[in-house]
């Protein structure tokens, strides 16, 4: 190995460097000046205001950067919504509570982790911690998703019991997706996990009770979305805790 980190040509690439490579190049290094880019950039009216309400410049930057917060994640979701309710328009189901769950799950397993964020390298320096950067990423992502669901919702004439009735499931979903992407390290992970695990509830509720809008509208699931997931994020508190002799 060379002292800048660089594996020598026919030398296995370093373990610890994002997207190692041939010998010659190093690419860690090259991923830590592209990080570094987007932290040097200026601060944008949007980025300055999170930073005043978060009273912290590094904490919004972090928020802004969030890959299911940029605008084409945020265009695909919104579009996704309304296909969702003109789909409701025309054939009288659901589709925007079975789709929201699903969407808001990829959104916020995508919200923070090594291999899909810009920035996640140079985050780590960053004065707070991971948690609470994980936390206030996921709450924006959670609070947009919310919005766009019930605007399209809304859109598509869906009754009451239904516009609503799927934010408690999604809020079990999205504590799915966030755990298992934060225990694996893994966003395509998380995503799998969430949409699968929404896949299956629903088909369980269309088996036991025969309609697909069941696992919305039924109270009595209310409590265990709820209860799973605070097991989900008690999960996610505890995969991101700082060991004991580390500050």
């Amino acid at each position: 190995m060379t002292e800048r980190g660089a594996a020598r040509p026919g030398e296995p690439a370093a373990a610890g460097w994002p997207g190692a490579g041939p010998g010659d190049v190093d690419l860690g290094r090259v991923w830590t000046g592209i990080a570094a880019e987007v932290w040097r950039r200026r601060p944008g009216p949007l980025e300055r205001l999170a930073g005043r309400l978060l009273r912290s410049p590094g904490l919004a930057r972090a928020l802004m950067i969030t890959p299911s917060l940029l605008l084409g994640w945020v265009i695909a979701t919104a579009i996704v919504l309304a296909a969702g309710a003109v789909a409701t328009l025309g054939t009288g189901t659901p589709y925007v509570a079975l789709l929201a769950p699903a969407v808001a799950g990829a959104g916020i397993a995508y919200a923070y982790g090594p291999g899909i964020d810009p920035a996640w390298e140079l985050s780590q320096s960053l004065a707070v911690s991971d948690r609470m950067v994980l936390l206030v990423r996921a709450l924006a992502v959670f609070a947009l998703n919310a919005a766009l669901g019930l605007a399209a919702s809304a859109a598509s004439g869906a009754a009451a019991a239904v516009t609503f009735g799927w934010l408690v499931p999604m809020t079990a979903v999205c504590a799915l997706a966030l755990a298992v992407a934060t225990v694996t390290r893994s966003a395509n992970v998380g995503v799998a996990a969430g949409v699968a695990g929404w896949v299956i509830t629903v088909l369980a509720g269309l088996a036991g009770a025969g309609r697909v809008t069941a696992v919305v509208t039924d109270s009595a699931l209310i409590f265990p979305y709820l209860a799973f997931a605070a097991c989900c994020g008690a999960i996610v508190l505890y995969a991101t805790r700082i060991p004991r002799g580390t500050s």
